[in-house]
Order: C-alpha cells, then structure tokens, then sequence
C-alpha cells in the first residue's frame, strides 16, 4: 500500500479495495506498484507521497509520479545504506533512494533499522509451544516500532522543514532476542523455550524465507556483522514528533493476542 497526503484527503493504494482495511476518512484507490500502468487515477491530484520501495520497477514509478505532478515522495529505504553498504540489500535500498533524489521532486529518506514487528515471525511457533530458535542470541538491537515510523512519515509529509532530509530511525535502546522473547512469555504469563543456534543451523530457514543473498545480509546486521553505527541510538523520532520513542515492549504489549 501507498499513500498519498497533503493538505487535502489521504488516498491508500490498493490492489483490493474491497478487501482491504482503509481507515475512516482515506480514499480507497485501486492500483498495483508492480502495473505501473494501475497507477495513472490513483495519482491523479497526489502532491505528496509515501513510498515503500522494491514493490514494483521503482524508477518508472518515480517517473510516473513526477509526471503525474508530485511533488515530494517519503521513501522509507534502510539504516542499513549508511551502516553496512556493502550488503546487496543495502545498495539496493541505495539506489532508489539515488532514483529519487535525481527525479526533480523533492523527498525525505526514512532509514529505519529493524523492525519491532520482526519478532512476529516468532509466532507460530511460540503458538504451537515449541522452542524459539535463533542466532546471535545476545546482541542488543534497536528494534524500532512500526508505528513510530508511521508517526514521522505523516510529519514528513504534511509539517515544513523535512524536505531533502534522510532520517536514520531507530528504538530508545537495545534489546536482545533473548529479552524480546522472554518479554512476550512475561505478557503471555508462561515459560517460552529459548535456544540459541549457529548461524550456519538458522541460515537454511533463513535463506526459505528472504533468498540466499538477503538470508546473509539478515544475518550479518542482526548480530554476525554488527558496528557501533547499527548501535547506536538516534533521537530522531523525538525530535521530529514531538513524542519519545516507544520501546519493543509496548509494541509486545499491543500485538500479544499474535502469540496466544
């Protein structure tokens, strides 16, 4: 989905506008980043636009929505494009956000690190009562929550002063695997199995799920390659909302009923 806001209504992109959850008050558009020839009516009067990339050939959608007269795109890329530029995923992130800045409109680069809301892959598992099963079992990541990203997008994109800014966004502080699972069994109210594994032993479930090249790019910035730049702590969701960042917990304490 992609959104587009400004001063006037907020229109949702989606390929099913029957089927999917639009709130009150946003415009149900039909259309698919993958069909770029979808999105000629649903860009009809955009000015501003949320973009998540690698939906979709990136670089015609660029040019589709320049021509259709947007003016600024937030793109959410990721921190991994300033701390680890070598990964294939990295670089990729990178080049859409160059696409961008070339197309002669104005953007706001979001670079979030991990997301609070990996830990849901987890769920299935802490549902059916088997043993959580993860490398790196230690490393304090700063998971950040989704909806603090949400947060500085709409800031981004409706406040002045964000435009031709990138943003690196990250959680209030570190928290391992280990304490993310032992957070969601205290929700819970009961005992979940934590194993930590090799990297070569979760690698081939990984590899199933992301790809072979992205499975080592995961696995390098969650603990097989970390750096003092993935660690450390920005601000910047406070300073550009207003609003402190919330911590994995609260994000646990919202989406417990997934693990149940």
């Amino acid at each position: 989905m992609s959104c587009a806001f400004g001063a006037g209504p907020i229109r949702a992109l989606t390929r099913d506008t029957a089927g999917a959850f639009i709130p009150a008050g946003v415009e149900a558009a039909k259309g698919d980043l993958a069909d770029t020839s979808s999105l000629t009516a649903a860009l009809d009067g955009v000015r501003s636009m949320f973009l998540v990339p690698r939906l979709g050939p990136d670089a015609e959608i660029i040019d589709r929505a320049r021509r259709a007269g947007v003016e600024h795109v937030v793109l959410v890329s990721s921190i991994t494009v300033e701390t680890h530029p070598h990964l294939g995923p990295a670089a990729d992130n990178a080049a859409v956000e160059k696409l961008l800045e070339a197309s002669g409109m104005d953007w706001t680069i979001l670079r979030p690190t991990q997301f609070a809301s990996n830990a849901l892959m987890w769920a299935l598992t802490i549902q059916a009562g088997q043993p959580v099963r993860t490398p790196y079992a230690d490393t304090g990541l700063l998971a950040i929550h989704p909806t603090d990203i949400a947060s500085v997008v709409r800031v981004a994109l409706t406040e002045p002063g964000h435009r031709r800014q990138r943003y690196a966004l990250t959680g209030p502080a570190p928290i391992s695997a280990r304490q993310q699972v032992a957070t969601i069994a205290g929700l819970l109210n009961r005992d979940l199995e934590f194993t930590e594994i090799t990297r070569e032993q979760a690698r081939p479930s990984m590899a199933a799920v992301f790809g072979e090249d992205a499975a080592d790019a995961v696995l390098d910035v969650t603990g097989g390659d970390v750096n003092d730049a993935l660690l450390h702590v920005r601000d910047t969701v406070s300073r550009v909302t207003g609003s402190a960042a919330r911590t994995f917990t609260q994000w646990a304490e919202e989406n417990v009923d997934a693990f149940r």
